[in-house]
């Protein structure tokens, strides 16, 4: 979300003076450094390094010229090219503080964090009320996850230049990381005031809305920002992803939405692939995956059980990450990839190209439109079977992606029109998670001890919408002394668990009767207070998916809201496939009538209890090896009847 800009010397005259002061070769590198400002102002490019080059022959000293050359290197992507240029303009002029400046935009690129702050230090020490610099330095910190000093970087950006909109947004940002959410609206408002017209603020604003609930509030946000930017993919995605949250939207409606981000990415991408470098007739094939969450996070979990049962001698994969961290279940994963080629830092346009290069057959994006995706990346059709699965559970609205993967209880075939991809179901689920590796046990029905019912949910609070407050206070009120039990990052702010509160009291619940918690440190931690719920309540449209798969292998059982798309369907598949289909409600009053029922009988609730671990894990949820088979089947059916259709075009 970090904005910075590159040290450009100032546009002098063409020739400083005349006469003896200044070298006729000075000046003639002057009069070409000069030119060559024009001319990249005109967007003339390849003209404008020529004259740079030109620059660095004719000048005693190049620093300026190297300077500049690095500056067009860092705007084509050559990041280290440019890095180049940054070293020999210091070399030339050490205390050249806007090379020291440029230089740490270019490994900021180049995610090489450290390398970067570094840089971006050494610029301050040669001219310490840079505002600029310390705003990049901040963008560096917040990156290597050292929040605090990012935001003492931001605040001094601003006390030497108050006007400093990327410098007041990438405040915004990093108070969000930190969940200071009321903080973080703050600050994009002002960067706003600055800028009316910033649309990047327009999206952190959002981002931020989004996280506090505030629905409505995030889709206008967002529809802002698209309006200063109508090709702004990222707030184009964002929004289509928010709109899943809300009930207020329809199918057809979030379709349209997608379909309109597919023609903005497609439009996006110049010089789409037709032809492909992969083997028709592969005795393996080659599977790249495309994903920033190839480490502990839900989508992890999710995909570790399959990546260890993947037979070798039918599929290669080759891992395309596109988050730089990596972690414990990284370094579990990995070896089961024949490659790692992460993305980070890579224009579209280059990374498209190293995987058609690589010559993939099949193309897995895991992320739909969820955070750290490549989906413009995916619209010049680097592979020619391109998939989604797992990150998303909608679609794409892609035309360049040829498949959906879901199975029969998620997407039944009625609802195929949702989809501008083909959808391709799997026998049994299309979701198998590997269980924790943590000795956890299943703790005894808490209401049988504590004399109360404790209902909870420890998913992320922007699925809270206004309706399924109204729902979870019903039921509340319906079910005298009960507790609800709500355990999610954002709740660590003060303001947003007030806000909490104030929203169940307007249904007449209580303060007195919720528990409100934010993440705890460890896994093992998190999963252990499970043994504080008895019932856990899904949220709707939006249903948990690791949440409720955790639930359950801690003995939880959930309740769900049957849903109208793939998003909400996703619950009905993980109750069907646990053998739990009758905790699936079919409208709003059955799931207020379920949630008293099954708590009006401890004695049953507890034997479900005691056996549901087993349960789950005897289910198609986690059987790894039975998936994998699919899941290869799935690819290999896919790469077949790509292979038809050459055959019928040929």
């Amino acid at each position: 979300m970090g904005i910075f800009d590159r040290f450009w010397p100032g546009r002098q005259a063409v020739v400083e003076g005349s006469g003896s002061k200044v070298d006729i070769s000075e000046q003639s590198a002057l009069r070409l450094i000069g030119e060559g400002h024009i001319l990249e102002a005109e967007g003339r490019i390849e003209e404008a390094m020529q004259r740079y080059l030109n620059a660095i022959r004719l000048a005693p000293n190049p620093a300026r010229a190297h300077l500049n050359h690095g500056n067009i290197l860092l705007l084509k992507g050559d990041l280290q090219g440019a890095l180049d240029a940054f070293r020999t303009a210091i070399k030339y002029k050490p205390d050249y503080a806007g090379a020291y400046y440029n230089m740490g935009n270019a490994l900021l690129g180049n995610v090489q964090l450290v390398e970067a702050a570094a840089s971006y230090r050494r610029a301050l020490e040669l001219k310490p009320d840079y505002a600029e610099v310390h705003c990049s330095l901040g963008v560096a910190l917040r990156d290597l996850g050292q929040f605090e000093d990012a935001v003492v970087s931001y605040r001094r950006a601003l006390e030497i230049k108050p006007d400093l909109v990327e410098a007041q947004n990438n405040l915004g940002v990093v108070l969000h990381d930190m969940s200071q959410y009321e903080g973080a609206v703050a600050s994009y408002r002002r960067a706003l005031e600055i800028n009316p017209d910033f649309a990047e603020a327009h999206y952190n604003l959002g981002n931020t809305l989004k996280d506090l609930g505030q629905l409505d509030e995030a889709v206008e946000s967002y529809r802002l920002a698209l309006k200063l930017n109508p090709d702004y993919a990222e707030a184009r995605g964002n929004l289509l992803f928010v709109l899943n949250y809300s009930s207020k939207y329809s199918s057809k409606y979030c379709m349209e939405e997608a379909l309109q981000y597919g023609r903005v990415v497609a439009k996006l991408a110049k010089g789409r692939f037709a032809a492909w470098q992969c083997k028709n007739e592969p005795k393996r094939l080659r599977v790249g995956l495309v994903s920033g969450d190839l480490r502990v996070h839900s989508v992890g979990h999710f995909l570790e059980g399959l990546l260890s049962n993947i037979d070798p001698a039918r599929i290669e994969l080759i891992a395309y990450p596109t988050h730089y961290k990596e972690d414990e279940l990284t370094a579990r994963i990995r070896p089961y990839f024949s490659a790692w080629k992460p993305l980070v830092g890579k224009r579209d346009a280059d990374a498209a190209r190293l995987i058609h290069t690589d010559g993939v057959h099949i193309l897995l994006d895991i992320s739909g439109h969820t955070a750290h995706n490549r989906l413009p990346m995916l619209a010049w059709k680097p592979a020619p079977v391109q998939v989604t699965w797992l990150g998303f559970p909608n679609t794409t609205g892609m035309s360049e992606m040829d498949y959906v993967l879901g199975d029969l209880q998620a997407i039944p075939t009625e609802h195929e029109n949702h989809f501008s991809e083909t959808v391709w179901r799997l026998p049994d689920s299309y979701l198998c998670f590997s269980a924790p590796a943590y000795p956890v046990k299943v703790a005894p029905l808490p209401a049988l001890s504590t004399g109360h019912v404790t209902f909870g949910s420890f998913n992320n609070l922007t699925k809270m919408n206004d309706t399924v407050v109204e729902l979870w206070a019903r039921i509340l009120l319906a079910v005298p002394n009960s507790r609800l039990y709500l355990k999610t990052g954002q709740l660590k702010d003060a303001d947003v668990r007030a806000q909490t509160l104030r929203r169940f009291a307007a249904w007449g619940v209580a303060p007195e009767r919720l528990t409100l918690g934010g993440t705890l440190g460890s896994t093992a931690d998190h999963l252990s207070e499970y043994s504080k719920i008895d019932v856990a309540l899904d949220t709707f449209p939006y249903p948990g998916v690791t949440t409720s798969v955790e639930a359950l292998w801690m003995g939880v059982p959930v309740l769900s809201l049957h849903g109208d798309r793939f998003l909400s369907l996703s619950a009905k598949s993980i109750a069907h496939h646990a053998g739990l289909l009758d905790w699936v409600a079919v409208d709003k009053e059955d799931y207020v009538s379920k949630a008293v029922a099954f708590v009006s009988n401890l004695e049953r609730l507890a034997a479900l209890r005691n056996g549901l671990r087993k349960q789950v894990l005897a289910s198609p949820l986690f059987d790894a090896p039975r998936f994998a088979r699919n899941f290869e089947e799935a690819l290999w059916g896919m790469w077949q009847a790509y292979q038809a259709k050459q055959e019928k075009l040929s």
